[in-house]
């Protein structure tokens, strides 16, 4: 692998630790959030770290040879750990056993990488190896069972991730269980990869040289592991956003009938601040809402419960379920109502309303169901042909 295989990823994780940084300030006590974060970082940092260059710069400050050996092993394990924890928090289920399971790994890592420190602190290995250290001090008192402890950590994370997301998997469905499955394919690259290195330090054990299972085979197993589990991991996340944002969309767009019928009657149709056709999904679906609400306000004195309870009665005899049929008497009713506004331009209605204070119908809900109805109920269309025809001399009758 050349330097770039290891300095590109650490730019990626890097990118995404921003993106996911604004979130996480303001939600940092969300324990999902935190694994994401905590992952992106150590995934970021491994990369970095184990960068031959950065390994002969970090051996060069400290003026240690090969301090960066016992540093990349301990980010090994955090990583490690992280992806234990993430997968339990995002797995959900009591929150006290949550907390202990995660609680477990994390301290059980975290004594492996104190142990890494201190067999490196005990050892000797005075000759600076960028690539294959791994080999070179395989026979060497102390760095020989701090190579023999990550591996085995590193072997040990990846059986147990292979573990949980294929029992998780076989649990849902949909774009989660495609994300555990690409998610436990990665980390099986954990166990050629341990192979490859065990192998390797095993053969110098034994006066033999397959360096190059160490130095060239491992280290890509590693990357294509790390990459496809990066994969796994953002699929379910990616996917389910782009669904959210998908539904929303399309809410927006199903309120459209309702929307431009109740336009005229809206007190803020003529608004002249309006939000920019960029803005976010949910924030145009919560504005034609609002568009709507107001429409609604400007026509409760107008809405007649006989239209809607006859309405209802058609709906249901026509074959729609009780659901369905409520919505079209809603907008059976709200269309009635814009038009009897329309043929009351002096707001007649409105002033006897006051006066009288008479019970209204109550308002429609089902704001999507309403504009389906809208635009495909023959019940609504019938009320708006016979609406259109004789509201006008109805609320001169009524108003006299």
């Amino acid at each position: 692998m050349n330097d770039s295989s290891y300095y590109l990823p650490a730019v990626a994780m890097a990118v995404a630790t921003a993106v996911k940084s604004p979130a996480l300030v303001r939600a940092w006590r969300d324990p999902l959030l935190r694994s994401v974060c905590t992952l992106l970082v150590l995934a970021g940092l491994v990369f970095f770290f184990a960068a031959p260059p950065t390994i002969a710069q970090v051996n060069h400050i400290t003026g240690i040879p090969n301090v960066s050996a016992p540093l990349v092993y301990s980010l090994l394990c955090a990583f490690s750990a992280s992806c234990l924890v993430l997968i339990i928090n995002w797995r959900g289920g009591p929150p006290e056993v949550t907390r202990r399971l995660s609680r477990r790994w994390m301290a059980g890592y975290g004594v492996v990488s104190v142990s890494i420190i201190v067999l490196f602190a005990l050892g000797r290995a005075p000759l600076e190896r960028l690539r294959d250290l791994d080999t070179y001090y395989a026979n060497t008192p102390f760095i020989r069972e701090m190579i023999v402890l990550y591996l085995a950590a590193l072997t040990v994370a990846g059986v147990a991730m292979n573990v949980m997301c294929w029992r998780w998997a076989l649990q849902v469905h949909g774009w989660l269980r495609a994300g555990l499955l690409i998610i436990a394919f990665g980390f099986m690259f954990n166990i050629p990869y341990a192979a490859a290195k065990f192998t390797a330090v095993v053969a110098r054990w034994n006066g033999h040289d397959l360096d190059y299972l160490s130095t060239d085979t491992a280290p890509v197993l590693a990357s294509v592991g790390a990459q496809v589990s990066a994969v796994g991991f953002c699929v379910p996340l990616a996917c389910q956003r782009i669904g959210d944002t998908w539904s929303t969309w399309s809410t927006y767009r199903r309120l459209g009938p309702l929307w431009r019928e109740l336009k005229p009657v809206s007190a803020h149709a003529d608004r002249t601040v309006r939000i920019s056709w960029w803005s976010p999904a949910e924030l145009q679906v919560t504005q034609r809402e609002s568009d709507i609400h107001d429409g609604m306000l400007a026509l409760y004195p107008y809405f007649d419960s006989e239209v809607r309870s006859d309405a209802y009665e058609s709906a249901v005899a026509a074959g729609s379920e009780p659901g369905r049929a409520r919505a079209e008497a809603d907008a059976a009713m709200v269309t009635a109502a814009v038009r009897a506004k329309a043929a009351d331009p002096e707001g007649r209605v409105i002033s006897a309303a006051d006066a009288d204070a008479p019970a209204h119908a109550e308002g429609p809900r089902d704001l999507v169901g309403m504009s389906t109805a809208l635009r495909q109920s023959p019940v609504v269309a019938a009320v708006r042909a016979t609406t259109a025809t004789r509201s006008e001399s109805d609320f001169h009758e009524e108003t006299r």
